[in-house]
């Protein structure tokens, strides 16, 4: 169930299909679950532990949950097999960086949300989705749903969050990312993202 190499660049934003079942596909779901556990005891700990120590916690969990590697490589898009093997490996570290600072970032206290996990998935050409929601403790309840596939070793790794249900993290970093490498390459790719890294640890 792995990414086709063609797929890499065209992942869907669109609806998604009937949902799947079976033993193999309930342990997607649970890895989304240990990722939401890992948040909220961060959230917890929050002001205690500051954006470094967030970050700390953080880190192996998300590095463990994501397919970092394959994402950059997404959000770069067909270009990345002209980039030398030097700045992917770059390329890549820095995307690390930045989505690790954007969770210890975004995820600075708590107010007695909670996380809420669809027990089931949909089938998708790339994979898996799992839906979940975010509540707060009041007001409206937002949508995070997770593009899933199986990652080395055959553990389930998330490839694309969509959020409020539709809106591919992905495609709005490969729009963003464009840009920085049409006028600045590589290099200034890998600098603006160390940069947004620094500002979300400055708050």
């Amino acid at each position: 169930m792995s990414v086709s190499r063609r797929s890499l660049f065209v992942l869907p934003i669109a609806a998604f299909a009937a949902r799947g079942a079976g033993a193999q596909e309930a342990a997607a779901p649970a890895v989304i679950q240990q990722l939401y556990d890992a948040l909220l005891g961060v959230m917890k700990q929050a002001k205690a532990l500051g954006f470094d120590g967030r970050y700390a916690r953080l880190a192996p969990v998300i590095e463990r949950v994501f397919d970092l590697g394959l994402m950059a490589r997404i959000a770069v898009g067909p270009t990345w097999p002209q980039i030398p093997p030097a700045q992917q490996q770059a390329l890549t570290q820095a995307f690390i960086r930045f989505t690790v600072s954007q969770y210890s970032g975004r995820f600075d206290g708590y107010g007695g949300e909670r996380f809420e996990v669809d027990p089931t998935t949909q089938a998708n050409p790339n994979g898996l989705v799992v839906q979940s929601r975010l509540v707060p403790s009041s007001g409206e309840a937002t949508t995070l749903n997770y593009l899933m596939h199986r990652g080395a070793g055959g553990a389930w790794q998330v490839i694309d969050v969509y959020l409020k249900g539709t809106i591919s993290e992905l495609a709005t970093r490969r729009s963003e990312f464009a840009g920085v490498l049409q006028s600045s390459g590589p290099d200034g790719l890998v600098r603006t993202l160390d940069q947004r890294a620094a500002a979300l640890r400055a708050g």
